[in-house]
């Protein structure tokens, strides 16, 4: 058994013999990190599981979203206007959430897509570049196509989701 540079046993040849980049900074290692961490791995999850975070984080926005919306539109006198204004607050949260569930997988769907590796051995002031061998090149993309992809897929259409809602509302409001 031989550990390969991405730190696994494989009962083949290692991929390089001489792969300098430490285990922590190989965009395979980061995907596996990200794809197991309780945050990014959120955007992995079923429909079910997907959704349910943006309902909790959503629900529980309307804490503040609710009493700053009732300041300028009272309720118990313009209940849709407050609704709107509470509900467009409200989305705040769940959006900030999503942007950085967004921004993380792109940023390691880019390391897997590259054909170099850019890494530190000991600080900021020594960095490397290690080219990937062919075979790990295409295994790193093939997860990009097949694990990334899907993911910043969903991510995009959330934010359009959020964007018909905000027109919606913006049209509603207008028409007041």
């Amino acid at each position: 058994m031989v550990i390969q540079c991405d730190g696994r046993f494989s009962t083949m040849p290692a991929i390089s013999s001489q792969c300098p980049v430490p285990p922590e900074q190989l965009p395979i290692n980061e995907y596996e990190s990200m794809r197991d961490s309780w945050f990014y791995r959120w955007g992995s999850c079923a429909l079910i599981g997907y959704i349910r975070p943006l309902v909790i984080w959503w629900g529980l926005s309307w804490i503040v979203a609710g009493p700053v919306a009732a300041v300028s539109f009272p309720p118990e006198k313009v209940p849709i206007l407050f609704s709107i204004v509470a509900t467009v607050g409200a989305l705040t949260l769940p959006a900030l959430a999503l942007v950085q569930l967004y921004v993380g997988w792109l940023h390691v769907g880019r390391r897997l897509q590259r054909p170099d590796v850019p890494y530190e051995e000991s600080g900021w002031y020594d960095g490397q570049i290690w080219m990937k061998p062919e075979d790990v090149l295409s295994r790193d993309r093939l997860i990009m196509d097949y694990q990334v992809k899907p993911i910043l897929r969903r991510i995009r259409n959330t934010f359009g989701l959020f964007a018909m809602l905000l027109l919606g509302l913006t049209v509603t409001w207008q028409f007041l």
